[in-house]
């Protein structure tokens, strides 16, 4: 049936092609018009007996026959699927066909049967889908279901739910009790289960409420070949600002699930940027190889692959940072900080990656390898802004400052990158060679369609602010004796002593590593406490590591 599908598909396109040239042929090229004459008649043949077939298909396997039984066939898995769930232990031995028939059940209903059958017309189809909704948020993450395929079914099905307007709505339907724990599940650190996933569901309850974030499809590809627009990637946004809130109570309100959620996204990031920078080094060196001009296809989709996960994973902080701000700025807790400084390290490397002149970054990008359609720098430059708008223009005076003090003393900000967004040059060095005047730059201000006018206001207002920000600090910043240096980053004076090995660094270096790592960076002691270094002599307080 997706045969005859596509192969009217490509008559109809082989058809319009025909006559278009007939249109611009000469007419005193006599044997060409004949010949595409002959061509137009054939297509048109094989065209009209193609869709007399798939009107067969339309009426004898699509009908509404068949699609009355396939939702009797759902409503039984969903029946069997609850009844087990009450009893208890019995869900364990639930066979898994009843879980992977619902949801391609489901599947068929909603990609095959339209637009000739509606399916609002089936009776208590809203309950089933609110029902559908409750067992895929219930168990996407149930411990008792033990088989990996199922597992990532039910996680992919629950993904491509809430990119849908009206299943996005079932799933608000059904009981708070269920969606908080279903939003706690979805909050638990990424390790051991499929992050990537997990991620993306985050994403699309944020997609159109973020920075520059109302797209279906990225600005630069519109005009590439349309894909097909049943994709739950290509849907418009429809956010969920309920679900959004259940995430910014539980952030809240537990004080260790911040940490431990910001931490895993953190190190996410971290291994997703760096696998793309990798990878895209490996394209630049096979394509400048004058033996071997090629590069294979599966890493092209791996490196398109770990850029998309970067810009998810910056979304999903930019959607943390909105939300529940505290979590990155309040004074009172003691992993505030040290999550600030891993954020600013993780965008200023972003930054200074991608908005280098002439670096790797724009050299793999002009390429246009077949595979890397999505790594443009619009998607992950218009995520990192969110996130420093939020910062360093919203909230109050205190936070501001204390995350401007942060960006500022990280050893990799570069006021260059800031400029960048919005298309300030800069000024050549001295005996440099003046930039090509008719180079395209980069920025913010060409995406009026994307970018609103209060969204550009505020970019303005964040480079003004790091402007003064940052010759002010360099106006008061002493000169530091090496000697006193932290010697992982050389970036901040040291300020911690490790027990019971001795070794000193910084207390942002330590307490970073401490959150996954408790041996010595230098001896690999196991760490029982970190001292203030000015008092390690003496009586000084001490932290459990």
């Amino acid at each position: 049936m997706v045969g005859v599908s596509d192969d009217v598909t490509e008559y109809a396109a082989a058809l319009r092609s025909t006559e278009d040239k007939l249109r611009r042929c000469p007419q005193r090229r006599k044997d060409i018009l004949e010949e595409l004459t002959k061509s137009q008649k054939v297509f048109s043949e094989k065209l009209d007996h193609l869709s007399r077939r798939l009107a067969w298909v339309h009426a004898t396997v699509y009908s509404e026959e068949k699609m009355l039984d396939i939702y009797w066939l759902l409503r039984v898995c969903l029946r069997t699927i609850e009844h087990s769930d009450r009893t208890g232990s019995l869900f364990a031995f639930l066979p898994e066909f009843y879980l992977s028939v619902a949801i391609n059940s489901y599947s068929a209903l909603k990609n095959y049967f339209g637009p000739v059958h509606s399916l609002g017309q089936l009776p208590g189809y809203e309950e089933t889908l609110t029902r559908l909704a409750a067992i895929l948020a219930k168990h996407f993450a149930d411990t008792r279901i033990v088989g990996t395929d199922i597992r990532d079914s039910l996680m992919q099905a629950l993904a491509s739910y809430v990119c849908y307007p009206h299943s996005l709505r079932a799933v608000e339907r059904i009981p708070e009790e269920q969606r908080v724990a279903m939003v706690r599940s979805l909050l638990a650190p990424y390790e051991q289960r499929p992050w990537a996933q997990t991620n993306w569901i985050l994403v699309r309850l944020w997609k159109g409420c973020g920075f520059g974030y109302r797209y279906t499809r990225l600005p630069h590809l519109l005009k590439v070949k349309p894909e097909d627009a049943n994709l739950p990637s290509l849907q418009k946004p429809c956010p969920s600002l309920l679900l959004q809130q259940h995430m910014a109570d539980l952030l809240r309100q537990d004080p260790d699930v911040a940490p431990s959620f910001l931490n895993s996204v953190l190190n996410q990031l971290n291994w997703a940027f760096s696998e793309f920078i990798g990878m895209i080094q490996e394209i630049q060196q096979a394509v400048e190889r004058l033996e071997r001009n090629f590069v294979d296809t599966r890493q092209l989709k791996v490196c398109a692959t770990c850029f998309d996960l970067s810009v998810s994973l910056l979304r999903v902080l930019e959607m943390t940072v909105t939300l529940v701000p505290e979590a990155f700025l309040a004074t009172a807790q003691p992993t505030a900080e040290m999550l600030l400084q891993r954020l600013a390290q993780l965008l200023n490397q972003v930054l200074n990656r991608v908005t280098a002149e002439r670096n790797l970054f724009d050299r793999v990008v002009t390429l246009w390898l077949p595979g890397l359609e999505s790594v443009d720098h619009y998607p992950i430059l218009v995520a990192v802004t969110g996130i420093l708008v939020r910062l360093l223009v919203h909230g109050p005076a205190a936070g501001r400052e204390k995350a401007t003090a942060v960006l500022l003393a990280d050893p990799c900000f570069q006021l260059r990158s800031i400029r960048y967004l919005l298309g300030h040059a800069e000024p050549p060095a001295p005996g440099s060679a003046l930039p090509a005047p008719d180079r395209k730059r980069f920025s913010l201000q060409s995406y009026t369609d994307y970018i609103s006018s209060e969204e550009l206001a505020q970019v303005e207002q964040m480079l003004a602010h790091l402007t003064a920000a940052s010759a002010q600090a360099a106006a008061a910043s002493l000169p530091t004796s090496e000697e006193d240096l932290c010697p992982i980053c050389y970036a901040h004076p040291i300020s911690a002593v490790f027990q019971p090995c001795g070794h000193k660094s910084c207390k942002a270096c330590i307490n970073q590593h401490l959150m996954n790592n408790k041996d010595c960076f230098f001896c690999k002691a196991t760490i029982t406490a970190v001292e203030d270094c000015k008092a390690s002599g003496g009586g000084a307080t001490s932290s459990a590591a």
